[in-house]
This record gives structure tokens, C-alpha cells and sequence, in this order.
């Protein structure tokens, strides 16, 4: 198989762990001023906890897939 036999695995866990750092970051870590009045100033808790949440998830079922074969 072209790039291996894992990518779906691989790819899964890069964009898991990406999608739970991204936006756990987002909300820990705002950013230090107001660009425009179309950027907010916060990240919204909500979405961002779930997204963050989403990836966390991606990225072990990835993990674990990868690790049990």
C-alpha cells in the first residue's frame, strides 16, 4: 500500500492530537490582543472543550489501533 499500511492510523492520530492541543491551547492560552472586530477575544469554552474532547478521542483510538496491530 502506498505510504504504508497504517496512514489512516497515523493520519487519525495526527489530526486527533493536533484538533486537542489546538484548541485546548485556545482556551488556555488566549491570544494577547485583538486583532480586528472580526477575531474574538476568547475562544468559546463550549465548542472548544468539545472539539477538544473529539480530538482527545481521535487521537487514542488512533494510538491504540496502532499499538494492538
Amino acid at each position: 500500500m502506498f505510504l504504508g499500511a497504517d496512514l489512516l492510523a497515523w493520519l487519525t492520530l495526527a489530526f486527533g492530537a493536533a484538533l486537542f492541543v489546538g484548541n485546548l491551547l485556545a482556551i488556555v492560552k488566549p491570544p494577547a490582543k485583538q486583532l480586528d472586530d472580526a477575531n474574538l477575544e476568547q475562544a468559546p469554552v463550549a465548542r472548544s472543550v468539545i472539539f477538544a474532547g473529539i480530538g482527545l478521542v481521535a487521537a487514542i483510538w488512533a494510538l491504540a489501533s496502532l499499538v494492538s496491530g
